[in-house]
């Protein structure tokens, strides 16, 4: 068996809203695939879903509950440059994003913001000098 998360999906409150902050907010492209009741988007080699959150707690089969304020779950999306970071929070920030952490030089080298989504999922965008993409914009760990 290989090693793998193929699918990562987000229950959100308001599908069309949602699938227009993502497109323009990221610039990600909506599949296809998609339909009146959920989106996908091709984030390399893993596929990104958005699903109305009433219908994936019933899809899993338990009750929905309104989500917590921290569910210890980040998304990240690494880019090119530090000016890259900047254009996509300025861009979220107007589409209206909730600012977590303003992008600023990190710890570790880096460069990074944190915003919530619409629905209050936690995203970080960041430039990673020690992580450069490859031609598809794909992180290459060494093995």
């Amino acid at each position: 068996m290989f090693p793998r998360i193929n699918l990562i999906t987000l229950g959100v409150s308001d599908l069309n809203r949602a699938v227009h902050f993502y497109e323009m907010g990221l610039g990600w492209k909506k599949s296809k695939e998609s339909n009146e009741n959920v989106a996908f988007f091709q984030i390399g080699a893993l596929v990104f879903g958005l699903f109305g959150e009433k219908d994936l707690a019933n899809d899993i089969g338990i009750p929905f509950q309104n989500r917590q304020e921290y569910s210890g779950l980040t998304l990240a999306q690494n880019v090119e440059s530090e000016a890259e970071v900047d254009r996509i929070i300025d861009v979220v920030r107007k589409l209206g994003a909730t600012i977590l952490k303003e992008p600023q030089k990190v710890f570790w080298g880096g460069y990074s913001a944190y915003f919530k989504d619409l629905d209050g999922h936690i995203f970080e965008v960041a430039y990673n000098p020690f992580f450069p993409l490859n031609e598809k914009g794909e992180i290459e760990l060494k093995q």
